[in-house]
Parts: structure tokens; C-alpha cells; sequence
């Protein structure tokens, strides 16, 4: 190989390093087949990739307009229903899986709906 010349592997490891919403990686996984892009998509571990702040930020947003909704919903159904499972967080890069969430019980979930409601009258 001459000078200047770029092997193989080099072009790999340039490829490979390359945002998720890049050119290259978008014609990638429009290339891929439909059965593969569905198996890709439950592999996917987004905990190991390489998240910039601003990534950080807005999956903070995300997962407290979730935690938003979730009580909003929770308060507003009655109390023999079914309530909605608590949001799981978007996974960090880094991160390791969460333990069990702490829910409300249905005594905590009636006091802030209690609570909720003095202060809406």
C-alpha cells in the first residue's frame, strides 16, 4: 500500500464511528430488508452508543413529560380502574438496567388525587 492510501479496516473504523443519522448509516438501514430492520430494532441498546448533552437534555425532557402524562392520567381515573404502568426512563448511554420502579400504591395515588383536587377547587 502506498502512502496516503486508506485500508480497509481504517475506512471501517470511520464508517462505524459515524452519527446514527449520517447519510452513510441512513442508506444502510434503508438498504436493509424489513425483517432485519425489525430484528435490529430489538437489539437495539441505546445505553452503549454516544449521546451528546443536548441527547442527554431532551431524553430528561421525554422521560418527565411521561412521568407528566402518567399522573395526569393516574388522577384521572377512577379509583377501581386499572391505572397505566409508570413510563420507563429512555436508557442512558452507560447506564445499567433499572431496578423495579417504586409505584404508588393505591393510597398515594388517592392523597395526591385528594390533594390535587383542594387545589383545583
Amino acid at each position: 500500500m502506498h502512502r496516503g492510501a486508506m485500508s480497509w479496516r481504517r475506512l471501517r473504523v470511520l464508517i462505524q464511528h459515524l452519527p446514527p443519522e449520517s447519510a452513510t448509516w441512513t442508506a444502510l438501514r434503508n438498504a436493509m430488508p424489513d425483517e432485519e430492520l425489525a430484528e435490529q430494532s430489538e437489539k437495539g441498546e441505546p445505553e452503549k452508543g454516544r449521546w451528546s448533552q443536548s441527547e442527554q437534555l431532551l431524553a430528561m425532557v421525554a422521560d418527565r413529560v411521561a412521568r407528566l402524562e402518567y399522573v395526569l392520567i393516574s388522577v384521572n381515573t377512577e379509583q377501581k380502574s386499572k391505572r397505566p404502568r409508570p413510563p420507563e426512563p429512555i436508557r442512558r448511554p452507560g447506564a445499567k438496567p433499572l431496578r423495579p420502579k417504586q409505584t404508588l400504591s393505591d393510597a398515594q395515588a388517592n392523597h395526591l388525587f385528594e390533594m390535587l383536587k383542594e387545589r383545583a377547587a
